[in-house]
């Protein structure tokens, strides 16, 4: 799952969604801070601070990337200008891998700021598949998949969600990136079993595991309803979750996102530190 060429290869340790704002705590006194991740679509530019300072930092830390913009479910063919930044990003930086999303952003010409569910039938199946093929070809490695955070189901769905991501790794040698967050926001949202779904996920194809926060809702009906802001600290049923996810399939990188409401890095740090003391025990 890995690219094992990579001179930044991430141990099972835990990370941080790096933030400018917390660039000289990083370099200083990064504490329980393992490694890094970028959104890849920050970082497209030509040169410039945002590029220097990464630049500085992947020679202290393992550093991957993760993108938000290459609609990967969308009904049509993917962007090749998009896709080519990101093939000229990841050979300059050579990150410990890209990841990417189960869900659309576009249609047409039109881009939309949400990533977006879609129905697990055979036809998405083979798209999906068709265009992690095309990323996986053109970055010349390996990408994580991660599974979405839901808030409905499609009636004209044919299988569940581990069944759809499990064949995706099959038929196209991709990674998973397992969210526990976002199954717990799934679970509550639909009325599932979260436990269950990571009992049934495939954790030996999962490269990476990510913890958020969710804020609190109610629906018309006044039943709970979670929505996936990654804007406070992570939540204890999801710490739960994620201690059971290491206990049936080892300690993996794992990495805190907090992208709204960012709080100062001793906040930060200490949401990684609280995953380090959960991966010590399990590592090997």
């Amino acid at each position: 799952m890995f690219d094992d060429s990579a001179p930044n290869r991430r141990p099972a340790r835990a990370g941080v969604g790096y933030k400018p704002q917390h660039f000289q705590a990083l370099i200083e006194a990064p504490g329980a801070v393992g490694w890094l991740e970028i959104h890849a679509e920050n970082y497209m530019g030509d040169g410039g601070r945002p590029l220097a300072q990464l630049r500085a930092l992947s020679d202290r830390f393992a550093i991957s990337v993760h993108g938000v913009g290459l609609s990967i479910g969308g009904e049509g063919a993917l962007d090749e200008d998009h896709l080519a930044r990101l093939k000229h990003l990841c050979d300059w930086l050579r990150p410990a891998s890209f990841s990417e999303h189960l869900a659309w952003s576009t249609h047409g010409d039109a881009y939309f700021n949400d990533l977006l569910p879609l129905p697990y039938t055979a036809a998405t199946l083979t798209r999906v598949c068709d265009h992690i093929d095309r990323v996986q070809e053109v970055l010349a490695r390996p990408m994580l998949l991660e599974n979405p955070s839901t808030y409905l189901a499609f009636t004209e769905s044919t299988m569940d969600e581990v069944t759809f991501l499990s064949e995706i790794a099959r038929r196209t040698g991709c990674g998973l990136l397992l969210d526990v967050n976002n199954v717990f926001v799934s679970a509550t949202n639909q009325g599932w079993d979260p436990v269950a779904y990571v009992d049934a996920f495939p954790l030996d194809k999962v490269g990476e595991i990510h913890l958020g926060g969710h804020d609190e809702d109610e629906d018309e009906h006044g039943a709970p309803l979670l929505i996936d802001s990654h804007g406070r600290e992570v939540v204890d049923p999801v710490w739960a979750l994620y201690a059971h996810t290491l206990a049936r399939g080892g300690a993996r990188p794992t990495l805190i996102e907090w992208d709204n409401n960012v709080p100062e890095f001793p906040a930060l740090e200490a949401e990684a530190a609280r995953a380090e003391s959960l991966l010590a025990p399990v590592r090997v």
